[in-house]
């Protein structure tokens, strides 16, 4: 689940991910490839970068990578974590580890998560998606929860939120990406790049129960968007790995392409891919 992207050197990348364990409890890894070759790994973490949390805390049931940031020498890498601490299927809030080691270790910022349930969002899902850094203020997209439909399905969609420092923000309850209908569930996983003097965002949804497909919104500003998602230009493959799913999209630019990390059948269960954009 949640391939997570983040640039080594040159063509190097490394991205983070979510796997699970016989108990379906997910940690976090890693693995390393070339751009121009990515389908042979050059590196797979031995073992967990970030663990679960402690008895009790908000990731005791698993951890999975949402968002990695680099500034001023440190990796803020944003995780949620998971929980079952009421009669909801699970309980997703954020935290955040930072690495001072170039991604060689992890240390959570706090045992507590940094976004948590408000009166104005009381509900357990609030996940980092994504965070641009401009003019000193940290942008950020993230899933938020309007209400629980039932113990197995909550609705959410993407919000907007600012920090000075990455740790502390402000969240006001602006909308970024709305639901398009009364049956659309989901929209999530929001993935924004600044491009041709436009925000571009690629994210998940679903209608009901069932299963996420892409979608695609643009901003003038950054802060509202308007969907157009026939212009996602990415969609099911006709068979395999992602033919029934995708999801999860993480997008972005490396010297004068676009690329595109993603999970596909079952939130995962078969692997995540890699695609670019044909202009």
């Amino acid at each position: 689940m949640l391939p997570t992207i983040d640039h080594v050197k040159d063509d190097l990348f490394r991205v983070y991910f979510s796997g699970r364990d016989d108990l379906n409890i997910s940690r976090t890894g890693f693995i390393e490839f070339d751009i121009n070759d990515p389908t042979r790994i050059l590196k797979l973490s031995k073992e967990p970068v970030v663990d679960i949390g402690e008895l009790g805390a908000y990731d005791d049931n698993g951890v999975s990578p949402t968002c990695i940031v680099n500034h001023d020498g440190k990796k803020f890498f944003y995780i949620m974590g998971w929980n079952k601490g009421s009669k909801v299927r699970a309980a997703e809030v954020s935290g955040l580890a930072i690495s001072n080691d170039n991604g060689d270790s992890f240390q959570r910022y706090s045992r507590s998560p940094i976004i948590d349930r408000t009166n104005d969002e009381p509900f357990t899902i609030l996940v980092v998606s994504c965070i641009l850094i401009e003019d000193g203020i940290w942008r950020m997209w993230y899933d938020s929860a309007d209400k629980w439909i039932s113990e197995e399905l909550p609705r959410y969609n993407i919000k907007y939120a600012e920090s000075v420092d990455g740790i502390h923000w402000k969240r006001e309850g602006l909308v970024s990406v709305d639901y398009k209908d009364e049956n659309e569930t989901r929209v999530s996983r929001a993935s924004v790049i600044k491009d041709d003097g436009k925000y571009k965002m690629w994210y998940c949804y679903a209608m009901g129960t069932g299963g996420y497909t892409m979608g695609y919104a643009e901003s003038a500003d950054g802060y509202q968007f308007t969907r157009m998602d026939d212009k996602v230009g990415i969609h099911l493959s006709d068979e395999g790995w992602d033919s029934q799913m995708i999801c999860y999209p993480n997008v972005f630019k490396h010297k004068e392409d676009i690329y595109m990390l993603y999970s596909g059948n079952g939130y995962g269960k078969e692997g995540f891919g890699l695609a670019k954009l044909r202009r």
